[in-house]
């Protein structure tokens, strides 16, 4: 999927989309998001020394992870984290770096969702973790 088609399933836009394309492969979204340098996020952190923080990487295997309930995201519902657990921060992201996220559903209960994932580049870990959101709206 790319941006367009990302759009559909996902309400966020402009800076706060931050995939570039996602795919399912064997039950797991795969995402891909370059990171340009431009960003509103590496603005002040860190000056001379841009990194992605934390919570931008964590948002990132959210997006990600919302595809795979692509079926339960209609119109005028969102997805919000209920939890994040096991947060791991292993190795920074930097301007120039393509991240790539892989997440899957470890269980699911509408309107919850739980789910695990992790960022790495060029195959270095980076960020791994669990997670839950709840699907709310009319």
């Amino acid at each position: 999927m790319n941006r367009e088609e990302i759009m559909k399933i996902l309400p966020h836009r402009d800076n706060m989309l931050l995939l570039d394309e996602v795919e399912m492969e064997d039950g797991e979204a795969v995402g891909h998001y370059t990171v340009r340098g431009d960003e509103f996020f590496l603005q002040g952190h860190f000056p001379g020394n841009p990194i992605v923080p934390g919570v931008i990487l964590c948002e990132i295997l959210a997006q990600s992870a919302c595809v795979l309930m692509r079926d339960a995201m209609s119109e005028g519902k969102l997805p919000v984290y209920t939890g994040l657990n096991n947060v791991k921060f292993r190795s920074p992201v930097k301007p120039g770096d393509k991240i790539e996220t892989r997440c899957r559903i470890k269980r699911a209960k509408h309107p919850f969702y739980f789910a695990e994932g992790q960022v790495t580049v060029d195959g270095r870990l980076c960020t791994s973790a669990e997670f839950s959101f709840a699907i709310t709206g009319e």
